[in-house]
């Protein structure tokens, strides 16, 4: 039986496979937390908290998936993959996915539209991925 990540690698389709690399890991995984912790900053702007935890968020979720071997060219792929990359369900990676959408009306059409409780739901939702991130074995080499 093929993995959801097998199903999704090859040429022509999202997933490379891709050794992974524990110096980029632990870049992707510093990264992400330190924007995490930016992000709850109560003097910064909404658009801002915003920005820093999406932005952890996604560098979470690429550590995770690149935890796995694969590397994606599609950046909303490494959200969607959450299940299998850190066993998180769809009450996270659907607020991730409300995320990407906002952020692409923000980057594409200038319409970024956040409020606290977004933000909120965001953080949290981040947090879930930095702790199972957090608890996942380190990467040996083959």
């Amino acid at each position: 039986m093929t993995s959801p990540f097998e199903n999704l690698a090859g040429p022509g389709k999202a997933l490379r496979a891709e050794p992974p690399d524990a110096n980029e890991f632990a870049g992707l995984q510093r990264m992400g937390l330190a924007r995490l912790q930016d992000a709850q900053k109560p003097d910064l702007a909404v658009e801002s908290q915003f920005d820093l935890a999406y932005n952890a968020a996604h560098a979470l979720c690429l550590a995770a998936l690149r935890w796995h071997g694969y590397r994606s060219g599609n950046r909303f792929l490494v959200f969607q993959l959450l299940p299998h990359t850190l066993g998180l369900g769809p009450e996270v990676w659907r607020v991730l996915s409300k995320c990407h959408d906002a952020r692409n009306l923000g980057e594409y059409e200038g319409m970024l539209e956040v409020d606290t409780r977004l933000v909120t739901d965001l953080i949290t939702a981040c947090k879930q991925v930095a702790d199972k991130l957090g608890a996942l074995p380190p990467i040996t080499s083959a």
